[in-house]
């Protein structure tokens, strides 16, 4: 079957409708361009929401793949395997942390580090049984497992699923005030993405996490960041919090873990943390499989020796400048930081969100929205600059 319509139809009509994606088949990739069945090529400025920073089919990290898939892919975790111990020190050498605990996705990483602040809780903090409490933020997005929509504040992740997983406290995004009321004996946690992505790519005050970082030091509290989407280089630093010049106690990773070529997730901590958990605790019959930690190393790798980092850096700054001097009557703000960047149009902005994604996606463009007025851009970390400039012709062409 070569025909996109044809593709989009059967998908369609056998699928579980649980996504509204654009009108767009995607059979081929490499780089920053992906293409349709019938040879049409656009520009992915999505990256699959930053799991693709290294951009698709990044040679380094597919030779990987395959020289790993020659040897050995999966023996569970009831053996040892070759490539564990060296993700491991990769991994926890970028992260200056002591211990690493693999899993397969992000939200099965926030789900690992909810179980282990609890157990730090009760095994190291001494909080009262079953008590234990983890401060989340509003407007948070985690994932959509049971226990995590359970502390969502959106109504659409939540309903229909209850009943909720009780422990957690919704409090004001980049409100330390907030956060200060909130800590009491029992808070083994605060639970927190350093740029709330899924939002609207909302970037919290100069010095925010660098006040959460006190307060939770002061009261024994556990600052865990979810950098699952914002880590590895897509804001211009390894990770966001190292714009706040802080250490967080647990950081929860995934998405460009694998360079986008298999689900890869590790919450990395230390001792004291991980270390609560014993045999049969936890586990994950892939998570740190030899294949995925083959993948990881060599993804870690491309965003280290290629300077990805830096490139975010550079050329979001450039994004940003451009994007802020269209004279647009749509656009109410320009925001982000690093290549992980939004456009958020006005109250009464004739075209919504999803409207101009589908005006881009004409010109030959794949952006994504987020709510009904917010345009969300996060290319890989590879592109050009003469690439990006191509982007913003088309973004100021839809805007104006």
């Amino acid at each position: 079957m070569t025909d996109s319509q044809q593709i989009i139809e059967l998908t369609d009509r056998l699928g579980a409708h649980n996504y509204a994606p654009l009108p767009v088949v995607i059979s081929r990739a490499e780089g920053v361009w992906v293409w349709n069945p019938e040879g049409r090529k656009f520009m992915d400025m999505l990256s699959a929401y930053s799991a693709l920073n290294q951009g698709h089919r990044h040679p380094r990290i597919v030779q990987a793949m395959k020289d790993q898939a020659d040897r050995v892919t999966l023996t569970s975790r009831a053996f040892h395997n070759d490539q564990l111990g060296e993700f491991y020190r990769d991994l926890l050498d970028i992260c200056r942390m002591e211990m690493a605990l693999p899993m397969n996705t992000g939200a099965e990483a926030v789900e690992t580090a909810v179980k282990a602040a609890r157990k730090w809780g009760y095994t190291v903090k001494k909080v009262r049984p079953n008590k234990a409490k983890i401060i989340v933020c509003r407007n948070n997005f985690h994932g959509r497992t049971t226990t995590i929509v359970s502390f969502s504040s959106d109504e659409q992740y939540r309903r229909g699923f209850g009943p909720y997983t009780p422990g957690f406290q919704i409090i004001p995004f980049n409100d330390t005030d907030a956060l200060a009321a909130a800590i009491d004996e029992d808070t083994v946690a605060f639970l927190v993405e350093p740029i709330q992505g899924e939002a609207g790519v909302l970037v919290p005050d100069e010095g925010y996490l660098a006040a959460v970082r006190r307060l939770c030091s002061a009261n024994n509290v556990l600052l865990m960041v979810d950098e699952i989407q914002t880590g590895l280089g897509r804001t211009g630093r390894m990770f966001a919090f190292q714009h706040d010049g802080i250490t967080p106690d647990v950081i929860i990773i995934g998405k460009a873990l694998s360079g986008g070529m298999l689900p890869v997730s590790a919450v990395v901590s230390s001792a004291e943390v991980l270390g609560v958990f014993k045999p049969g605790d936890h586990g994950s019959t892939f998570g740190g499989s030899p294949l995925a930690c083959a993948v990881a190393r060599a993804a870690l790798a491309v965003i280290r020796d290629e300077r990805l980092c830096e490139r975010a850096e550079e050329l979001g700054a450039h994004f940003r400048r451009r994007v802020s001097r269209i004279n647009s009557p749509l656009v109410a703000d320009v925001r982000g930081r690093g290549l992980l960047n939004a456009v958020q149009l006005r109250p009464d902005s004739p075209k919504t969100a999803r409207q101009c994604c589908e005006e881009l996606l004409a010109k030959g463009m794949l952006c994504k929205e987020t709510h009904r007025d917010v345009i969300r851009f996060a290319p890989p970390l590879i592109i050009s600059s003469e690439d990006l400039d191509w982007a913003i012709d088309r973004i100021e062409q839809v805007l104006t």
